[in-house]
């Protein structure tokens, strides 16, 4: 990150500069390395209402993000850690959102959220409760060494058994000018803005900011999972200074004894080391003592050829505080997965009170490689902080990934994007489509695993068939341009689908059916192997020489080609919630919804032409359907009169106008490509024209884009798969700040239309008008009078209407009056549109939670004149749901009171 000058949006940089660090109220320097937009958050993504996130401590928010990030960089899809003993450990101190909110001087605007908002044990705690985690979770304050402090107690934890995976980083912004006050007063911030570690001109640091979180797991758990390994935490050590020259001054001999401890927990000697990221503020006092303490390890038994080399981050994004520790552990793994240590900056002259050559270290003021060589790489990040803790970790180089070749690929790919509002759609996909330009050697197989299976799925969709990286990427620049892209489908998800399985019959077929799907589909060919296996004894050929050598299979091999698809779909999570068959198929719906065995199937299907087959219908054992079985003829089908039947009139009068009239949408051809298209999606398994992957894939893609569950780890399981890190979750932010305050930020409380304007009203509007800057100061002064008008034409109409809804039978209120009474006062309490309000979600769903509830439910009672308690929004989870309850106790009774 640049270092950038203090921006006005913190606070009033000509208002608290001054170049002598010892002026009374001042800061020394004008610069830092700050982030852009720390006042955007996108809370709906979270299901954090509008209300709710103005409270929220930024640093919890970024917080969120950058661990959901963290996640699918590690390609693990947060909706999977769901109530997982997974721990979360956080580094954070800095607490200036509540002194942003304590300036504003207006207690009024002082929330129910305002306190867990800006509590620091809250933005570890907010985390595990967004991802539903149950493992240990614990905000960190050990000042500069609290995130690496966090790391250390996570590997602990996980060494412990308390949790199986775990978050640990920091956090830190600055929002305004105390710490940096009473940074230049102690003489630690350096006037010129610039961290000169080492260098002969230190004079101290420069404040940065920032956030980071690293995803751990016990090694044997990650190599089981196949997960794509960064590094390894060979061990690590904390400890306090103790007594010493002061609480804030370093303590070589502790440092020492805490590298000691992280060398001997790693079981490594302290001449494997190669590199150390340390500390390096370039404060005077600090930066000698450490150089020293480093020096005394690993300066001993060293090679003359091989001294240690030492860097710090600081010198490129500044001291980010609470989160500096894990910036460094960070920029160590970068440096071993890139072979290459970054140049150390700002280093001309060396320190003469640090013993260079005594110390046999190296400061790299360029890139300096890292390579892989016969003994494995390791480094150091060494940190301590003002409150006298200390910190050490080892790092190793992760292991060689070897992934063993696959001996079969399927020719056609499906990757399946998603997003929570259509415009984070269209920029992950440009997003992925930058990618793939900017890498057009990955391969694509591993490309859509990690995808699909790395990321929470989300109702606007996007699914792409393609054969390479290349065709994937020229298919998502089309789709960005707004062209019709063949394999490409795109819907938003309203509800999970009620999909129907139609098995078709002899008729719907065509030569070589099925033939690349036995070769590339292990799923299916262990189903198609299973029919051949029993069906030997009745057939003169094996099956699969039966289905793909003619242009009209039999009806066993047809059979049993339907038979190794709906296995096929079942192990990718496609489900049918209904069955229907055709003829033959008619036997496949019925075995698959467990009306007879897979044996006693074929057997008929086998000798449904010889005379003895009302013979053979009755020594089949029959049982009720598993699942809804929609048959053509009366009578009970899990009976050998049905079969005798049927045998005689194997064509199927029953229309699939049955299922659509019973609420199916959704028709899954188990067969060739037969069904009317008058249906609402209607999709083949094959089609006479289409390559056995490309239809499949294509049904496949159509089905995710309406809400099918796609079992995407088993989509991929037949393969050799490598997890790729891809393009995270594009934010949608919106400002979300707290009131008016010094800083020149303002809440703008917006008036409503049904209340009368009293003069501070009058004033609020106008100022909301002032802002929008779009109003000339002639039509400005034009308002007074417009507003008159308006007053007294509202005062007017609410004496011609001023019926309340107290003063109406409450049992003329319809679901539907209390729905819409309902959706505006949620929208209002969530600060959205009603239109934004989808009456199937969850509360929780949109950020409504306890506070929120009380809220609704107090309104309840004062224009609906019912006792309404919260927990009717925890019984009843939906407005549609809350609505038709509170209508039929309003029906029930007018004057009952109702209470959970």
């Amino acid at each position: 990150m640049p270092l950038l000058k203090f921006l006005p949006i913190r606070w009033d940089l000509e208002k608290f500069y001054d170049p002598d660090p010892d002026a009374p109220g001042k800061v020394c320097t004008r610069k830092g390395g700050f982030l852009t937009q720390v006042d955007g958050f996108n809370p709906e993504f979270f299901g954090i209402s509008a209300r709710e996130a103005a409270s929220i401590d930024p640093q919890q928010r970024l917080l969120l993000e950058v661990g959901w990030e963290a996640l699918e960089n590690a390609t693990l899809a947060p909706e999977h850690l769901y109530n997982s003993s997974t721990g979360v450990f956080i580094g954070i101190y800095l607490n200036d959102y509540s002194k942003v909110m304590s300036a504003a001087g207006d207690s009024t605007q002082i929330d129910a959220f305002s306190a867990i908002g800006n509590s620091l044990s809250v933005a570890a705690g907010r985390l595990s409760y967004i991802l539903g985690l149950k493992g240990p979770s614990m905000a960190i304050d050990t000042s500069c060494s609290s995130s690496l402090v966090s790391v250390h107690l996570a590997c602990q934890s996980l060494r412990l058994g308390e949790c199986n995976l775990a978050l640990a980083g920091g956090v830190g912004l600055n929002l305004v000018p105390d710490t940096s006050i009473a940074l230049s007063k102690s003489h630690m911030l350096n006037p010129n803005g610039r961290c000169q570690t080492f260098d002969a001109a230190a004079n101290g640091f420069v404040k940065g900011e920032g956030c980071g979180v690293v995803v751990l797991k016990r090694l044997k758990d990650a190599l089981a999972d196949g997960d794509n390994i960064l590094a390894i935490i060979r061990g690590s050590a904390v400890n306090h200074n103790g007594r010493s020259s002061s609480l804030i001054a370093p303590n070589g001999m502790s440092q020492q004894a805490t590298i000691r401890q992280a060398l001997e927990n790693s079981g490594v000697d302290s001449a494997q080391i190669d590199y150390v990221e340390v500390q390096g503020t370039g404060t005077s006092v600090g930066e000698p003592i450490e150089v020293a303490a480093l020096g005394a390890i690993f300066g001993k038994n060293r090679p003359q050829d091989k001294p240690l080399v030492i860097g710090s981050v600081k010198t490129n994004i500044g001291h980010l505080e609470p989160a500096s520790g894990i910036a460094s552990l960070i920029k160590v793994v970068l440096a071993l997965q890139h072979g290459e240590i970054p140049p150390h900056l700002h280093f001309q002259h060396p320190n003469p009170n640090i013993k260079w050559d005594e110390f046999r270290l190296k400061v790299p003021t360029e890139r300096m490689p890292w390579t892989v060589g016969a003994k494995s790489r390791l480094g150091g990040v060494n940190t301590f902080g003002f409150s006298g803790t200390n910190a050490h970790v080892i790092l190793e180089e992760a292991p060689i990934s070897e992934v063993a070749p696959s001996s079969i690929e399927r020719p056609l790919h499906l990757l399946a994007l998603s997003a929570k509002t259509e415009e984070a759609l269209i920029e992950l996909a440009e997003r992925y489509e930058k990618h793939l330009a900017a890498n057009p050697d990955l391969a694509i197989g591993d490309i859509c695993f990690s995808a699909n299976n790395g990321r929470s799925h989300f109702q606007h969709r996007l699914s792409v068939v393609a054969s390479s990286s290349s065709e994937l990427y020229e298919k998502l620049a089309a789709f960005r341009a707004g062209q019709e892209v063949t394999g490409l489908f795109k819907g938003k998800v309203a509800g999970s689908p009620k999909i129907a399985f139609i098995f078709t019959g002899l008729s719907y077929q065509h030569l070589g059916m099925g033939r690349k799907l036995y070769e590339t589909q292990l799923t299916f060919r262990a189903a198609l192997d299973h029919c051949d296996q029993i069906l030997r004894p009745y057939l003169e050929q094996p099956l699969p020489e039966l289905l793909f050598s003619q242009s009209s299979p039999t009806p066993p091999a047809l059979f049993s080609l339907e038979y190794a698809l709906f296995q096929l779909w079942k192990s990718w999570g496609i489900q049918p919630t209904a069955v229907m068959g055709n003829d033959v198929g008619e036997y496949v719906a019925a075995c698959v919804a467990g009306v007879f065995s897979l044996e006693d199937a074929l057997k008929l299907v086998v000798k449904s032409q010889v005379d003895e087959f009302e013979q053979i219908v009755k020594e089949v054992t029959y049982s009720q359907p598993r699942i809804p079985l929609v048959s053509h003829l009366t009578g009970e089908i899990a009976t050998s009169e049905y079969w005798s039947e049927q045998v005689r009139k194997p064509e199927n009068a029953a229309s699939v106008d049955i299922l659509a009239q019973q609420g199916y949408e959704i028709f899954l051809e188990i067969g060739s490509d037969r069904l009317s298209k008058n249906q609402k999606v209607s999709l083949p398994s094959l089609h006479p024209e289409k390559e056995d992957s490309q239809q499949l894939l294509e049904s496949l893609g159509t089905l995710y884009v309406h809400g099918a569950k796609v079992d995407w780890l088993a989509f991929d399981l037949d393969y050799s798969r490598q997890r790729l890190q891809l393009p995270t979750y594009p934010w949608q932010r919106k400002r979300h700040w707290f009131g008016a305050n010094r800083n020149g930020h303002e809440k703008v409380e917006s008036v409503s239309p049904n209340q009368s304007l009293n003069n501070s009203d009058f004033k609020q509007l106008v100022k909301q008008l002032e802002m929008t800057a779009e109003l000339s100061q002639a039509e400005l002064n034009l308002l007074p009078r417009l507003l008159e008008l308006l007053e007294k034409q509202q005062t007017k109409t609410e004496e011609e209407t001023n019926i309340t809804l107290q003063q109406l039978s409450l049992k003329s209120l319809t679901a539907e009056d209390i729905q819409a009474w309902l959706v505006n006062q949620i929208a209002q309490e969530l600060g959205v549109k009603p239109d934004e309000i989808n009456i199937r979600l969850p509360f929780d769903s949109y950020g409504l939670d306890s506070v929120l509830a009380i809220a609704i439910a107090t309104t309840g009672k004062q224009f609906l004149g019912l006792d309404m308690s919260p927990l009717l929004l925890v019984h009843y989870p939906t407005i549609e749901s809350l609505s038709q309850h509170l209508a039929k106790e309003v029906e029930a009774s007018e004057s009952e009171t109702f209470e959970i």
